[in-house]
């Protein structure tokens, strides 16, 4: 089984989240400079995760339905962090705070191995990700991503997928019309 699926239905089962969160289209889950030691489970809707340098936005990561989303960085070293969380559309979060989701890690050596699982994959995702973005060309970054990620079409507009694939919109256009 997925160990994130696997992770997510033994909180549930547990009842362990905190409580859900709404967010309207464009609302912000964490921005900027604040700490942010939440894990959220994405009920519905769809989320970015992003950092803006002096000039453009750069898209790092997207979350919809059944996936786990988090400022990592800020969940792990309990520092601000300079990622921006926005709903791209209605989306309806449930919440667990470091602390819970700790003492639930904690609790067992299979949770602990379940963990430790998530973040292996996390970071093969990562690499393969800045591989890809600095090896690639858009077509092939383009083909990978429909390939891996073919969800993300369906919900996520063409300007955070060509953020998120380090392209312009219209180069994206133009590769999916080929």
């Amino acid at each position: 089984m997925n160990p994130i699926s696997n992770l997510i239905d033994k909180i549930n089962n547990q009842k362990l989240w905190d409580r859900e969160i709404v967010l309207e289209r464009n609302e912000y889950l964490k921005v900027k400079g604040t700490i942010d030691t939440n894990i959220y489970l994405i009920k519905s809707g769809s989320l970015r995760i992003f950092v803006i340098d002096e000039y453009e936005e750069h898209t790092i990561r997207f979350g919809y339905k059944n996936n786990l989303i988090a400022s990592l960085d800020s969940f792990l070293n309990e520092q601000p962090s300079d990622f921006y969380i926005q709903a791209l559309k209605k989306t309806n979060v449930n919440v667990i705070s470091k602390k819970k989701y700790t003492s639930f890690i904690e609790s067992s050596p299979e949770n602990k191995e379940l963990w430790l699982s998530v973040l292996e994959n996390f970071v093969l995702q990562q690499m393969e990700r800045e591989r890809d973005i600095l090896t690639s060309s858009p077509v092939e970054r383009y083909k990978r991503v429909l390939k891996r990620s073919p969800q993300l079409f369906q919900e996520i507009p063409n300007k955070y997928i060509a953020s998120y694939l380090r392209m312009t919109p219209e180069t994206l256009s133009r590769i999916k019309k080929s």
